[in-house]
């Protein structure tokens, strides 16, 4: 079988000295390799094909036998790394916290360990007669939620 972070350590010196970055790396039991990069810009398929060339000139098939796909993370996908986080600071999100609530918002702020969502809420200011949309910061621990996840605006 092959090991993963043998996969990882390839994929990672394919992206020495380029702006991409490693999201995801699995390897199934029956050896199908699932490698996921991203980049602040989208990912080009002719750049997956070189990765995935990259990677099979590192592997002896006549030693294992694997499928091996290469892709971008997916838009609409959950964030599995920070890399993503920071790349879409200023975009729209969705965030399903551990509680079961669901916040839509602009990414805002992020750093290692929390990150902050402004969202639009009604609330019924004083000396005001109807509720008025107010901007509210929102800061999540990574652990305290199930996803973040961009949000696709068609506008």
């Amino acid at each position: 079988m092959i090991e993963k972070n043998v996969v990882t350590r390839i994929v990672s010196e394919w992206l020495e000295d380029k702006d991409y970055f490693l999201v995801d790396v699995s390897v199934s039991p029956d050896d199908k390799i699932v490698v996921e990069i991203d980049h602040a810009d989208g990912v080009w398929i002719d750049d997956c094909v070189e990765l995935s060339r990259y990677i099979e000139s590192k592997l002896d098939r006549d030693e294992e036998d694997y499928e091996l796909e290469v892709g971008s993370a997916g838009i609409g996908q959950p964030f599995k790394v920070l890399q993503q986080y920071i790349i879409h600071i200023g975009c729209d999100v969705e965030v399903l916290a551990k509680d079961g609530k669901k916040y839509k918002g602009v990414l805002t702020d992020v750093n290692e360990n929390q990150f902050t969502l402004t969202v639009e809420t009604k609330m019924k200011l004083e000396g005001e007669k109807r509720p008025k949309l107010v901007e509210q910061l929102l800061t999540f621990t990574y652990d305290e939620i199930k996803y973040t996840k961009y949000l696709i605006s068609f506008k």
